[in-house]
């Protein structure tokens, strides 16, 4: 017996699936890394001692991480709520107006450049078996199964939002004061250069333009707040 020729399919790699808890986390590491060393470094260059700048440091962590979990719950859940009224109202016009709906989809297939009669085809097979889910996905760009996931990305923000942190809180606390300032801003540098890349690159994009963008964000940042510290300091 003549054993098939047909090769096997591809497996393709979609990025766009990892889109809502890469956000998350990487708005959250890069949030918590920054805007805690521009903090430590602010109050380290007013001259404040290591008990103080590890309580600083701490407090921004603990309140960067609620309140970066806070707000992305808070605006996922908005969305997750889009979401699920348009899945209502479609299931309510589909109850309604079941042969205008069927026409719709099979409007949506003939401009998508099927033929009249394929496209009312398809429309028909696939209310047969889903039609919500055909409705969803073809008309209002949706996958049910993949609805937005408020918890999840609450969680994710919050736990890279502190991990970020660390970062510059161990560099800060544990080093001699006279190289605390610059290698906890070189290391958070070199961090957030590295987490720019990896994002850049699980998203599909240029990690070098990332990374160039994301130390240089954070170069300004880290200069403006320790330079108000520094004035801050001599003024006090």
């Amino acid at each position: 017996m003549r054993a098939s020729t047909t090769p096997p399919l591809r497996t393709e790699v979609h990025r766009s699936g990892r889109s809502s808890w890469l956000r998350a986390a990487v708005l959250g590491a890069n949030d918590g890394m920054l805007s805690t060393a521009s903090l430590v470094l602010g109050v380290a260059a007013g001259g404040a001692n290591r008990s103080v700048i590890w309580l600083s440091g701490l407090a921004s962590m603990a309140a960067g991480a609620l309140s970066m979990a806070a707000g992305e719950y808070t605006s996922v859940s908005s969305q997750r709520d889009a979401e699920e009224a348009d899945l209502r109202a479609e299931e309510e016009e589909l109850a309604a107006n079941p042969e205008d709906e069927l026409r719709e989809l099979a409007m949506i297939y003939r401009r998508r450049g099927l033929s009249r009669e394929l496209a009312r085809q398809v429309a028909d097979e696939l209310h047969a078996v889903d039609a919500l889910g055909a409705h969803v996905r073809d008309e209002l760009g949706l996958d049910p199964e993949a609805l937005a996931a408020p918890r999840q990305a609450a969680v994710v923000s919050f736990l890279s939002f502190a991990i970020g942190a660390l970062v510059p809180m161990l560099t800060i606390g544990l080093l001699p004061m006279g190289l605390r300032a610059p290698i906890t801003a070189g290391f958070t540098l070199v961090a957030l250069g590295v987490l720019g890349a990896l994002s850049a690159r699980l998203g599909g994009a240029n990690p070098m333009r990332a990374a160039v963008r994301l130390v240089a964000l954070g170069s300004l940042a880290m200069a403006v707040t320790s330079l108000l510290g520094r004035l801050v300091g001599v003024a006090a």
